[in-house]
């Protein structure tokens, strides 16, 4: 399973608002592809955040993605929970997030991501840290670290470009 942070990790950590005060958040397209495949292989997702939002729960919605729980800074306590209602280990997730009260999960998690330019005592104490920014290609590329890593890559790749 893959667990992600949103706000600095599936975006870019920015809020946008309109004349009306109506919140509104950037999502990286290929990002939302990379779930997509890794849920192909059979690779789940969670999300963990500390804001509420409804674009969090829409987006969340559109990728399939369940387990969606918001307004949480304990995020491991959170991921607690959610590894053992999926009957999972620690080792068998992966956490992704980009500031300080992401720690105690990213601690928590088998393997611990950050972006780049995650605040700088995330990028000393996770295991892999993505060379792109949160809201432009880190969740792509952990995914696709996590399929190469597992043997499905190839695989993946071929149905997806559809090469023999």
């Amino acid at each position: 399973m893959i667990i992600l942070d949103v706000d600095g990790v599936m975006t870019d950590g920015n809020v946008y608002l309109d004349m009306d005060g109506r919140e509104t958040k950037g999502f990286f397209i290929r990002d939302g592809f990379g779930i997509l495949m890794a849920r192909r292989a059979g690779i789940s997702f969670a999300v963990i955040t500390g804001v509420m939002s409804p674009i969090v729960e829409y987006r969340a919605a559109y990728l399939k993605i369940s387990e969606v729980h918001q307004g949480f800074q304990n995020k491991d306590e959170v991921l607690r929970g959610i590894l053992e209602r999926n009957g999972l280990k620690s080792e068998e997730a992966a956490f992704i997030g980009d500031d300080l009260f992401d720690l105690p999960a990213l601690r928590l998690a088998g393997l611990s991501a950050a972006p780049s330019d995650a605040h700088p005592d995330v990028l000393k104490a996770v295991d892999w840290v993505s060379q792109y920014p949160g809201g432009r290609g880190a969740v792509r590329e952990l995914i696709e670290l996590v399929l190469k890593a597992r043997g499905d890559w190839d695989s993946i790749r071929r149905e997806f470009s559809r090469e023999l």
